[in-house]
């Protein structure tokens, strides 16, 4: 797996459309995070083709993952996002996220979508996360 590093308050390095499209997984503002569109692509590969439940878990892995590089987790999440391709998914993707965020309960919101990048990917999720006092103590990590 990629070594995950906080550069100018950006974590990347998820995906392959990272550098093609110029944009970062995650970034910090102040004491929130904010991560990108995140789907079941790890380690160079759609993890869970078909399973709308499993490819939800691990979009939101690598987002939590995002999110690890600034000492966060799912408790810190105040927003999600899911987008999917197909409303009869909707009652998995939902059962995911009860699974990972049943005690944060953040906002939410759910679309249905036309498609998405690759059309193996059933779902992707974007979070933002909140941590009072994170902007001071992410000073000095800054390369």
């Amino acid at each position: 797996m990629t070594e995950r590093r906080i550069v100018r308050g950006r974590v990347g390095g998820f995906s392959p459309w990272e550098d093609q499209f110029g944009f970062s997984r995650a970034v910090a503002v102040g004491d929130h995070v904010h991560v990108g569109g995140s789907t079941a692509w790890v380690d160079g590969r759609i993890e869970h083709e078909g399973d709308p439940y499993r490819q939800t878990l691990a979009a939101f892995g690598v987002g939590l993952s995002a999110l690890a590089a600034y000492g966060l987790t799912a408790e810190d999440v105040i927003r999600t996002r899911m987008y999917i391709t197909h409303v009869r998914d909707a009652d998995e993707v939902g059962r995911a996220h009860l699974q990972l965020f049943d005690a944060a309960r953040p906002v939410t919101t759910m679309v249905v979508v036309e498609g998405l990048i690759d059309s193996r990917m059933m779902v992707e999720v974007e979070l933002d996360a909140y941590r009072a006092g994170l902007a001071k103590t992410l000073e000095g990590k800054q390369p």
